[in-house]
Order: C-alpha cells, then structure tokens, then sequence
C-alpha cells in the first residue's frame, strides 16, 4: 500500500508534553515480566540468586547458612532444615528503536506522526528511568548505513541521509531528559528506510535482559522487520507502538486530492469522489493492518496502536492498566 501524504500546510499543533502528561505517567509502570541481569541494585527481580528481597527456591540446609532465611513452613512439612534463597533485584535497562523515516513526517490529525513517535519514546522515559534504570535509543532515518555511537547529553544528532544512530543507554533523569532532546531535534531524511536494520540494531550486538520498545508505523514489508522482532523477543520484553493516521486508513470525498510520496517523492493525483476507489483503498488499508497485527503477534510482542488524531496519553494509560489487568488474571498479553 503506498505511503501517501496529502500536500497541504499542516496547522499549528502544541507541543506533546504537557504538564499533565508528567504528572499521570510518574503514576504508572510499565510490566516487565521476565527476570533482569542487571549489575546495580534496582526495583526489578534478577536473573541470579542473592541478597534481595525477591523470594527464590528452598533447598536444604548446610552449615554455614543464615539462619534467619530459614524456611519454616517447608522445615515443618518435610521435617529437614530448609533455608529460603532470594533473588537480587536488578535495574531496568530499556531501549527505544525509533523510526523516523520520511513517512512519519505526516499527519492530518491533531498531531504529525513524528511528534507521536516522540510523544511515545517521552511516555516510556517516563514509564522506566527510575531508581538506577537505563534506557538507550536507536534512531533509523533512513538507508540501513550505520553511524557510530555519539555522546548525545543534550545535544541532538545529525544524522545524514541513510543513517541510524544509536545513543547509549544511561541511568538518571537529567540523562533521560538528554536524550528526549536529541530525539526530538533528529531531522527527518528523504528516502526509504530499513525498520529491519533498525531492529537489528537492538539485536547486535546482545544487551542485557529488559524492555525493547519499537516505535513506527510498519509501513515497511512485513518480512522485512518480522524476524529481527522475532529474535528480539527471544531476550527481551517488546512493545510494538504502531503509528498510525486516519487518512491511512480511508480517503474522505474531497475531489480530486493530489498526494505525494514522503520516501521516493513521487506525485499522484486520486479522484476521491469515486466511491469504489475510496472502498478499495479502505480494504487495502484494513488488510494492511491485520498483516501488522499477525506479523507482531507471530513475534510475541505486545502491540499498542497510537493515532494523530487521539490522545495518545490516554491511549498510553488504557494500555498499561490493561497490561496490570491481563497480568493480575494470569497472563501478561
């Protein structure tokens, strides 16, 4: 389906933090289901037995064992010394693949594509840095040509076209705020992206254990990106935030509507007013959207769909409590 954007002088639009956004998202955490290998004490259960608060497995007693983790109810049932282990709570280490290829420079709704997808890594940074956790991003542009890493503490980088940019995960809000600014001031390049590379990038070389967030539109092939969100899942927890606009999803009846291309630059005029046109594009667009669904839940990732015609920090509150929801009934999608 092609990624069309209509030529028109997109209005005025406020900035996507506001205060209230700040003040909901310190209320909520994001679910990370699996257990960490972080180095520093953190808020999250660790991948190893040790001193924290995390309860593990009993086994029996041997001399020299602190008495004061004995295991009474299982001493009681099997009549031998048990002791209690415990597992070290870890810090969080997040990372953000960020597209921003030129079809996200786009928008007929209350926002452009690009200021959700900033929106969204800011709602995250929010979700996670806290208490020693890191967070790191990776920018695609464009292209698939890699540059290397940048110190990035509120500076923006300047990536040419066909660039991806990692900026190194850090632990502290003054840091987090650091690396907002430089996502927000990346400049959006012409030409086709890789959201595969992107994720790859995600993927080589390995991070420790944590919370790997992906935020696009998917416009790109599904073989293109399924398999590296396959692979990433294998270590982390994924969320997929899919990006979406209305007029992506059906054309109104305006005539004739001259669209162009963000990624090759190529021109079309569509006569709107043909209903079986409009009919068409609204089928293809649904097909194209199940596809990305399938695709991301073939990959075990958990999808949250933002609009630029919502308010995606409502979106972002209904997904969270729905996550604690499905998590408290026994399962975590």
């Amino acid at each position: 389906m092609a990624r069309a954007a209509a030529v028109t002088s997109p209005t005025p639009r406020p900035a996507p933090l506001a205060d209230r956004s700040e003040a909901v998202l310190s209320r909520l955490q994001l679910l990370v289901t699996r257990k960490l290998d972080g180095l520093l004490q953190g808020d999250y259960a660790g991948l190893l037995p040790g001193p924290g608060s995390e309860a593990g497995e009993s086994r029996e007693y041997r001399p020299g064992d602190d008495v004061r983790r004995m295991d009474w109810p299982v001493t009681a049932r099997t009549t031998t010394p048990h002791v209690r282990r415990t597992v070290a709570d870890r810090e969080l280490e997040t990372w953000l693949a960020l597209d921003l290829s030129a079809s996200l420079d786009f928008g007929t709704g209350q926002w452009l594509k690009r200021e959700v997808v900033v929106a969204a890594a800011a709602a995250i940074t929010h979700l996670t840095v806290r208490g020693g956790n890191r967070i790191g991003a990776v920018i695609g542009t464009g292209g698939g040509v890699s540059a290397p890493a940048r110190r990035w503490r509120g500076r923006a980088p300047s990536p040419g076209p066909g660039v991806l940019t990692r900026l190194p995960a850090r632990s502290g809000r003054k840091e987090a705020q650091g690396l907002l600014r430089a996502v927000a001031g990346t400049a959006i390049q012409p030409g086709r992206g890789d959201l595969g590379a992107l994720i790859e990038m995600l993927n080589r070389p390995p991070r420790r254990r944590g919370v790997a967030v992906v935020v696009s539109d998917f416009l790109a092939p599904a073989e293109q990106w399924a398999r590296p969100m396959r692979k990433l899942r294998v270590r982390h927890d994924v969320l997929a935030i899919e990006v979406v606009d209305p007029r992506e999803l059906e054309l109104p009846d305006v005539g004739v509507l001259p669209v162009v291309d963000p990624e090759s630059g190529e021109l079309h005029e569509v006569q709107t007013a043909d209903p079986r046109l409009r009919q068409r594009y609204a089928d293809a667009a649904t097909a194209q959207r199940a596809t990305i669904a399938a695709a991301l839940r073939g990959a075990g990732a958990a999808h949250l769909r933002l609009r630029t015609d919502r308010d995606w920090l409502l979106d972002m509150v209904r997904f969270v409590a729905a996550q604690r929801h499905a998590r408290t009934r026994g399962t975590t999608r």
